[in-house]
């Protein structure tokens, strides 16, 4: 599988640490940056591994911030991209199951190496089920993002 992994200066140790068990593990890794612990704004980044997901330059995405916070928020803003922060192996592969969800967000003040590997090999392992239920909330959400929020409407339904 193909992976692109970006991080601000907070994930950059985390990054590199799950970079290389990805190569070890047969994975194609694309490195987004950053490439030191310097401050850098987050935001470049999450930008940069949600446009290889959506232009289908890579197979899935991995951002890492401090939290995962601010990451999640930015690469949401691309469209195309599901991104969420997990920080458990059950809401990573879950995402993936019943969202399509097609970034992972980590962040790396909260989770150690080992439990990141973990939830990140849940998430690769993972795959969107295909069920009914999910392609239709799937096809809600889809919705959504073409929506023009400018004006007034939408609700529930």
């Amino acid at each position: 599988m193909r992976i692109a992994v970006g991080s601000d200066h907070a994930g950059f140790y985390l990054k590199d640490a799950l970079s290389r068990m990805l190569r070890d593990g047969g994975h194609a890794v694309v490195d987004m940056g950053t490439d030191s612990d310097a401050a850098v704004d987050y935001p470049d980044y999450a930008e940069a591994v949600g446009l290889a997901v959506r232009r289908g330059e890579v197979d899935r995405g991995v951002m890492i911030c401090g939290s995962g916070v601010g990451a999640s928020v930015a690469a949401n803003k691309v469209h195309g991209v599901r991104a969420a922060v997990c920080h458990d192996t059950y809401s990573a592969h879950q995402g993936v199951e019943h969202d399509d969800m097609n970034v992972l967000v980590l962040g790396a003040r909260i989770v150690g190496e080992a439990l990141a590997a973990e939830v990140l090999a849940s998430f690769l392992g993972a795959s969107f089920s295909e069920a009914e239920r999910h392609r239709r909330r799937l096809g809600k959400v889809r919705r959504l993002e073409k929506r023009d929020w400018t004006g007034e409407g939408g609700g529930a339904g």
